[in-house]
């Protein structure tokens, strides 16, 4: 099959990776990457032997398929040009930075017939994939996501940065629509919330509790799932599974025997297999791994607890206080 031309727009961070496993894969031909840098961009197009572009509208016509890994309020505008001209796209998170963007994206990808997938890379992590089929009926979930100061991702506050990868899990898991959610959260090194947590009720009565941070003083990605019979310990980080099952014996009279399974995963190699399902949706015609709808579903939850956290109220002087503690 014939090598989808693609490009990556944004060669930051994250772009950078992207650049490099198109050009490990045989079925992709990465033809240029973009970047309003001119440096940048001829930097990175002599390390991948490609073309440099600093105006992404000069690549109608020159690709099939691109990524956009360019910051969130530039996602949608970028990604509405390459779909209106008959372009795929693999979006980062979060897709928008509105629900009624992600709506447009979603609608315009369907009229144009083009893929667009959303870059929620927590869906291709080795441990997530591994326990698929052991997840059935969730009860309870916990996640924590920790991370170090990085004024990298702080164009948004930490419920767009980093809890919408649990979010976007959490409801793939659960399957089920939200019931209600609670959610505090406070700022500490930005104008943008820093830290928060968020109860998720859902209405199969699953709930989930979910905390993320960028001021944390070390990097953790931990999520437990509780199930009838059963509960699961996964570190998305340290690629180690801990699950825990109700056996038939008795340990003790009453006391039931817990058999316990451990898993140690190599490390793998998400973004990899982000773009692997990315050009295999294009080439075979299929649904991509991770939909707008997805993207959008994730994205409305965020805005969501934002809003909550938002309005919550601090009180500042003392009749404050008291009139909040009363």
């Amino acid at each position: 099959m014939k090598p989808l031309r693609c490009a990556v727009i944004g060669v930051g961070y994250l772009g950078k990776f992207h650049a490099e496993k198109y050009q490990l894969l045989s079925n992709a031909e990465l033809v240029a990457v973009c970047d309003l840098m001119p440096d940048i961009a001829k930097g990175f197009a002599e390390k991948f032997h490609t073309t440099p572009v600093t105006n992404y509208k000069e690549l109608v016509n020159k690709v099939d398929a691109v990524s956009i890994v360019t910051p969130t309020f530039t996602h949608f505008e970028i990604a509405k040009f390459f779909i209106e001209n008959g372009i795929h796209v693999l979006l980062e998170k979060p897709i928008t930075s509105t629900v009624a963007e992600a709506d447009i994206l979603i609608e315009l990808a369907k009229k144009h017939k083009v893929l667009l997938q959303v870059g929620h890379l927590e869906r291709f992590n080795n441990v997530v994939k591994a326990v698929e089929k052991d997840i059935c009926e969730p009860k309870f979930i916990e996640s924590t996501r920790l991370s170090t100061f990085n004024p990298r991702g702080t164009d948004v506050n930490v419920m767009l940065d980093l809890m919408i990868h649990d979010i976007d899990l959490i409801q793939c898991i659960v399957k089920s629509p939200i019931k209600s959610i609670r959610a505090n959260g406070a700022s500490i090194l930005t104008n943008e919330t820093d830290i928060a947590n968020a109860r998720i009720e859902f209405e199969n009565f699953c709930v989930a509790n979910v905390t993320a941070s960028r001021v944390s003083m070390r990097a953790e990605r931990r999520m437990r799932i509780f199930q009838p019979h059963n509960y699961m310990t996964l570190d998305l980080n340290t690629k180690h599974i801990s699950i825990h099952r109700k056996g038939e014996a008795e340990m003790f009279p009453g006391i039931p025997e817990i058999l316990t399974e451990e898993r140690q995963l190599e490390k793998g190699d998400a973004i990899l297999d982000e773009i692997t399902a990315f050009l295999d949706s294009v080439h075979y015609n299929k649904s991509a791994a991770v939909t707008g709808e997805d993207g959008r579903k994730a994205l409305a939850t965020a805005i969501k607890i934002t809003e909550l956290v938002n309005t919550q109220f601090h009180p500042k002087t003392t009749d404050e206080i008291e009139e909040f503690l009363a």
